[in-house]
């Protein structure tokens, strides 16, 4: 049986460069980066090295990089992280924070967290792409706001948002913008100094790094409470001894996203184009999101009469891994927020599936997939009291 992999917005293989790059640093090279030995100064420059390279990829200084455990937390370090170091503000008109209704639940669930202590926060709406409207977010803005936190591009549909104009927006108005890139790193060209970017998140295992790990810009000059303490490692913002083999492999996987990008780019949106071309021939299926302004990976689908994730097994039992949404919440049985959001129903969006690409896929898989999944359409079909044949 075959053993196709079309999941990448899930978690992405280890490159083997990554992995060579980490390795002394589990014990020949396993020093504490805050010890003034030859083994905490070596641990240190490597701390530096990676820094570097991350900040390298999007248009960042060293010094306006910390590094966390991954995406999540460093959506939390930037929205509370600037939420406390406004608190007073809490007193003014709201909105305080302005976000949309299709962000990671890293984003929402924070957002909720903080409407529990007294923010005001305003979820705008999205266009059946995924889009939010550009003078909605400026009529939102009210004296009390001071954060606008918008995703780079979309983690279940592939979407991106004119971060550009956001950020513009955002500078005019004396508001912080910080966005989720996670889904977009190395799949994106990102200038946080021209995009009017302050605070951008990021994690390694969606770019061939390790899991375990991430980062979180911040622009010089940008003012956050930590929201853990101890012994102020990361500029006081994030204490915990530093894990260097994840942090070395994290910033590889930078340097070399920084080396690929245009070429992998170009292959896999070679790879989506033929997989959306062809799959949307099939009777009743379209596609999810915005047809130009996506991921250069990602194909969204959703299939009329078809229940998610029977499509999902079946088309595993042909040896294909994907997904029916994002794999934070794949697991739950309530429909996508996200495809809520556009305006599908909860039966539309249970029949959706997200097919995803990397930079190892090839077109012969694709080929395989447009292949086998009409005939599974119409068996599932067959059987779906939902499907009435025309």
């Amino acid at each position: 049986m075959k053993n196709i992999y079309m999941d990448y917005a899930s978690t992405t293989p280890v490159d083997s460069e990554v992995v060579s790059a980490m390795l002394p640093y589990f014990d020949k090279k396993f020093g504490n980066a805050s010890s003034l030995h030859q083994f905490g100064r070596q641990a240190h420059e490597a701390l530096d090295t990676a820094r570097d390279n991350v900040a390298t990829l999007i248009n960042a200084k060293q010094k306006e990089i910390i590094f966390t455990a991954g995406g999540t937390e460093s959506d939390n370090i930037a929205i509370q992280g600037v939420a406390l170091a406004n608190s007073d503000k809490r007193k003014l008109p709201g909105p305080h924070i302005l976000t949309s209704t299709i962000e990671h639940p890293a984003v929402l669930e924070t957002c909720k967290q903080l409407e529990m202590q007294g923010y005001k926060i305003k979820y705008l709406p999205v266009d059946k792409h995924g889009i939010i409207n550009l003078e909605e977010l400026k009529n939102s803005i009210s004296k009390g706001s001071f954060l606008i936190t918008i995703m780079y591009a979309n983690n279940e549909i592939g979407t991106i948002q004119p971060i550009t104009e956001i950020g513009e927006i955002a500078k005019e108005n004396k508001i912080l913008f910080h966005t989720d890139a996670v889904q977009a790193m190395a799949k994106v060209s990102i200038d946080v100094t021209k995009q009017n970017i302050d605070l951008l998140s990021a994690s390694s295992h969606k770019m061939y790094g390790p899991k375990g790990i991430g980062g979180l810009y911040i622009k010089e000059g940008v003012r956050l409470q930590p929201i853990l303490f101890g012994g102020g490692h990361e500029r006081g913002l994030r204490s915990s001894t530093e894990n260097i083999p994840g942090i070395v492999g994290f910033g590889k996987s930078c340097e070399l996203a920084k080396k690929r990008l245009n070429a992998d780019c170009e292959h896999m949106k070679k790879l989506r184009d033929i997989l959306i071309k062809n799959i949307v021939t099939i009777d009743e299926t379209y596609l999810n999101g915005h047809k130009e302004k996506r991921l250069v990976n990602n194909a969204h689908f959703r299939f009329n009469g078809i229940e998610g994730e029977s499509l999902l097994l079946s088309l595993d039992d042909k040896g294909i891994s994907v997904a029916t949404g994002s794999a934070c919440s794949s697991k739950k049985l309530a429909p996508s927020h996200v495809l809520l959001a556009l305006g599908l129903s909860a039966v539309q969006a249970h029949g959706s599936l997200r097919l995803s690409l990397g930079r190892t896929s090839t077109t012969d898989e694709v080929t395989y997939v447009c292949d086998v999944l009409p005939e599974i359409i119409m068996r599932l079909r067959k059987m779906s009291p939902l499907w009435v044949s025309k």
